[in-house]
Parts: C-alpha cells; sequence; structure tokens
C-alpha cells in the first residue's frame, strides 16, 4: 500500500465532515467547535508530520478524537490531516489491526516523503486498558456512557500526547 496514495486520496477535515451522514454531523462539528488545545500542544513543533488518519463518521471514538486532532493541527504549521473512510480502504485498514480487528481511528503518522513514523490508535492507552477489562463484565450502554464521561474529562490531551509520542515528538505537558 502506498501511503503517498493515500495521503493524496484522503478529505480534509472539513470534506469529511461535509461528507459526513446528516445525523452525525452535528456531532463532529459540536466537538470541533469548543475543542480547545492545551498551551503544551501550541508550541511549535520541530519538524513535520502528515496525519492519515482511517475513520468513519458513525464511530464514538473517531468523533471525540478527531475533531480534537484537527484542532490542534490548524494550530500547528507543520501538521497536516487528511482522513481516508475505513470500509473504502480495506487494503489499508487491514495494515493497522488492533488485536484482529478494524478499530477506529487509527492516526498514521508521516514524515514529509510520507514514510510511516508510527502509528497510533484506536484509543488512549488508559481508555482502552479500561474498556478491555470492562467489556465482559459491563453492559455495552452502561461501557459506552463511562467512555463518553472518559473523553469529556480529558478534552483530547491524551491522544495528542500519544499521537505527539507515535510520531516521534514525545513533549512534556
Amino acid at each position: 500500500m502506498d501511503l503517498g496514495a493515500a495521503w493524496d486520496a484522503g478529505m480534509t477535515f472539513d470534506a469529511f465532515v461535509s461528507a459526513s451522514k446528516p445525523e452525525h454531523r452535528g456531532l463532529w462539528e459540536g466537538i470541533y467547535r469548543t475543542a480547545r488545545v492545551p498551551a503544551w500542544a501550541q508550541a511549535a513543533l520541530p519538524v513535520s508530520r502528515r496525519l492519515l488518519v482511517i475513520a468513519e463518521d458513525w464511530c464514538g471514538d473517531a468523533v471525540n478524537i478527531v475533531p480534537v486532532l484537527a484542532k490542534w493541527v490548524d494550530s500547528q504549521p507543520a501538521l497536516s490531516l487528511r482522513i481516508v473512510r475505513r470500509d473504502e480502504n480495506p487494503e489499508l485498514m487491514n495494515r493497522y489491526l488492533t488485536n484482529g480487528s478494524r478499530s477506529i481511528p487509527m492516526v498514521i503518522v508521516l514524515d514529509s516523503a510520507n514514510r510511516e513514523v508510527g502509528h497510533w490508535g484506536p484509543r488512549p492507552r488508559e481508555l482502552q486498558a479500561w474498556v478491555l477489562a470492562n467489556r465482559n463484565t459491563m453492559p455495552k450502554d452502561e461501557r459506552y456512557r463511562e467512555v463518553r464521561r472518559w473523553y469529556a474529562r480529558d478534552h483530547g490531551e491524551t491522544s495528542i500526547r500519544e499521537v505527539l509520542e507515535a510520531g516521534g515528538l514525545a513533549k512534556a505537558a
């Protein structure tokens, strides 16, 4: 799979949201509108990175992560972002399975020549560990409610930190 071709085929955040189903679009727009990039994440990055995101508009994790990453990218001249749909790119998605699952979002961090530097996803490590620990002991609707609370408390900061790490740009907060 040519990551440069995937990048070229990717959509900007605005194009992705515009192409989303109407029942999902408002949530994506609302989270982007209210997202705040923490001061520590606004410091200029030393090198350029491209964030190629695999997502779908219906994904609860994606809607809580990708708009925050898009807001962060908008504040960083060294970053750019493109989104490809998981279901339209099975070959790409199959390279980034999570324990055999097509879990999203998946962020592939590229250098300026479209070489992979690292990848991250589908959730922040702490949240993923909690979900895995509780998946068989808690009803799905209750588990999802707790996941949404976690995202609301975190404001995307953990996702930004972990994407920085994946891109070889770890910052101390």
